[in-house]
């Protein structure tokens, strides 16, 4: 099987092909992403039966995963417009920041919501709120979608209880001092906000976005504020305390309903349920009609979502992690350096494999022999060494993760465009990181 050098070369066509294939070349994401997968399968000499079965279960996982909470995200969002809860939510917001800055409040309440919630959840949930504050404000919505969009990008990676970093600091050792990862990791994650804030700011307003048309029904008589707010908020409140509850290791017989509740799935089924309250009438035009319009404006991006699974299943069935871990299994790398190093592992694997969550989990499962000897040992040098494999695991989003498909088509970004934008966003959210990380390392 392919390893080494040219494995990485092969990787690196691959990519390149779906970019130019898509953009230049203005095929479908869904039959590069397809002819991609296989290339990378054959050329890497994977057996037949593995290719496929290296594509099924990419493909099959990520919608095992993401399916179903694409297809209620959606339904909920096409409520939200179609009643006016969205807007009427977007005036509470705006009357909250200001007029004059929506896009900021977008990031603001990404970086909040992705602190407990997956960020491709969060931004599925806030979709519906995102196109209501364009419409309201006038603000681009490409804008709004990569402030949004780097908003929960920034959480995501950096503090817990998201999964990722819980699962990094107890591979290095730090499960006893999360609180320290997670004020670590919110100071850090404040200038990588605030960095994708203000690339959004100038980047959103060079790009057009394809709008679907939601006609609003009585717009004129919005519904209460806590009406329009509970198909959002509840979800959010219930992810969140079950990942409370599992990060806490609370026990009883409660917490397994708390746990059931607060799982992403059970969590948006409700929410669904709560925007059926929205409804004007309960027929037909309602109950199918727009129930139907979100499964509709679900499925290419289930399918687009589930060919990039498959592409990053059969890159997952490749050597890159053992070659990654090769390489660094016998290195010694001094103090910054180190941390250093730690980011571009992470990068490479994030990179190759589409997952910020697998890379944090490969990458610190890699490193934990050797923080110790590197002089890692405090809570604090240990919440470091979690900030520069989460800046990696941010390095960089692009058609192998799942997220970079649900920001793309959720918010109507062409891939060229989703690329050109949404890409380098990532990177530089992944190199501010790393740069805070020194910083902090050197003023310890």
């Amino acid at each position: 099987m392919l390893t080494g050098i040219p494995l990485l070369l092969l990787i690196f066509l691959s990519i390149a092909f779906i970019i130019v294939a898509s953009s230049v070349g203005k095929a479908h994401p869904f039959v590069v992403l397809l002819l991609a997968t296989f290339g990378v399968g054959l050329g890497v000499g994977m057996p037949f039966p593995e290719i496929l079965s290296a594509i099924n279960s990419g493909f099959g996982g990520l919608m095992g995963y993401i399916g179903l909470i694409v297809a209620i995200g959606s339904i909920i969002g096409v409520i939200l417009e179609k009643s006016g809860a969205a807007l009427r939510i977007a005036d509470l917001i705006l009357n909250v920041v200001g007029k004059n800055r929506p896009a900021l409040a977008m990031s603001l309440i990404g970086a909040t919501v992705s602190i407990p919630v997956f960020c491709d959840s969060g931004f599925i949930i806030l979709s519906g709120l995102n196109n209501a504050l364009a419409k309201k404000t006038g603000a681009k919505k490409a804008t709004l979608s990569l402030a949004l969009a780097s908003g929960l990008y920034a959480t995501h990676t950096l503090v817990p209880p998201t999964p990722g970093p819980i699962a990094a600091a107890g591979n290095l050792g730090a499960s006893d001092y999360l609180g320290i990862v997670m004020l670590v990791g919110l100071l850090t994650a404040v200038p990588v906000a605030l960095v994708g804030y203000f690339f959004a700011l100038r980047k959103g307003k060079t790009i057009e976005t394809a709008e679907h048309e939601i006609e609003l029904e009585q717009a004129a008589k919005l519904p209460a504020v806590v009406q329009s707010l509970a198909p959002i908020v509840v979800p959010i409140l219930l992810i969140a305390a079950g990942s409370t509850a599992s990060l806490m290791k609370w026990e009883g017989a409660w917490v397994k309903w708390l746990l059931f509740f607060g799982n992403p799935l059970t969590a948006l089924l409700i929410g669904m349920l709560l925007a059926f309250t929205l409804f004007k009438k309960w027929d037909q035009a309602h109950l199918s009609g727009w129930v139907g319009e979100g499964i509709l404006l679900a499925g290419p991006i289930l399918i687009i979502t589930g060919a990039g699974g498959a592409f990053g299943g059969v890159l997952k069935a490749t050597p890159i992690a053992g070659l990654v871990e090769s390489w660094v299994s016998g290195g010694q790398f001094p103090g910054g350096f180190f941390l250093i190093i730690t980011f571009l592992i992470a990068a490479l694997l994030k990179t190759s494999q589409g997952s910020s969550t697998n890379a944090l989990v490969i990458t610190s499962s890699m490193l934990a022999p050797l923080v110790g000897t590197m002089g890692f040992e405090t809570p604090f040098e240990l919440a470091l060494v979690v900030m520069a494999i989460g800046g990696g695991a941010m390095t960089v989003s692009h058609a192998n993760d799942s997220y970079f498909w649900v920001v793309s088509q959720f918010s109507g970004i062409e891939m060229k465009d989703a690329y050109r934008s949404y890409t380098p966003l990532t990177g530089l959210q992944g190199l501010t990181a790393l740069g805070v990380t020194l910083l902090l390392y050197v003023l310890a």
